[in-house]
């Protein structure tokens, strides 16, 4: 799936190095699920990107958060996951992360069934995502007015 070309709008702000930090996640994650749906919101703190079978946030099984240094890679009902090797950061509800700084130490062949899981608890939740067959899309799903974001280095 072609990435909103708004969201290379949305991501000027940032360092090219973090800029390719999450498109090469956001890659990964296409590749492994290519029928998931890419949402995205520009908000206040940071670009948000969830990725959902459905154009529903609640349906979401994954999701990237980008920051100045890094990019959170969370999974939406992450106190549910079992099949983890990786200790996930959070203390709320539901939501767990990891903290991604780089592509090489990223733990794609841990992170892959984690995914799978993820997607699995969704689908569970709304088994009408086991039917679809729509045609993935990257869809910007609001902008907010004020943003705050870090100040490119030319």
């Amino acid at each position: 799936m072609k990435a909103n070309p708004q969201l290379k709008v949305f991501l000027e702000p940032y360092e090219t190095n973090i800029q390719n930090l999450l498109f090469g996640l956001r890659t990964f994650i296409t590749d492994l699920v290519p029928e998931a749906n890419e949402l995205i919101w520009d908000n206040y703190n940071a670009v948000a990107i969830a990725y959902s079978k459905s154009q529903k946030l609640k349906d979401a099984f994954c999701h990237l958060s980008v920051y100045a240094t890094y990019v959170n890679f969370g999974f939406n009902r992450g106190t549910e996951l079992t099949q983890t090797d990786i200790k996930l950061k959070g203390s709320g509800k539901l939501i767990r992360h990891i903290t991604v700084t780089d592509l090489e130490s990223f733990l794609k062949d841990a992170l892959e069934p984690m995914i799978w899981e993820a997607v699995g608890l969704s689908e569970k939740r709304n088994s009408a995502l086991l039917k679809l067959s729509e045609t993935p899309q990257s869809l910007v799903m609001s902008v907010s007015d004020k943003k705050r974001r870090p100040r490119k280095n030319i």
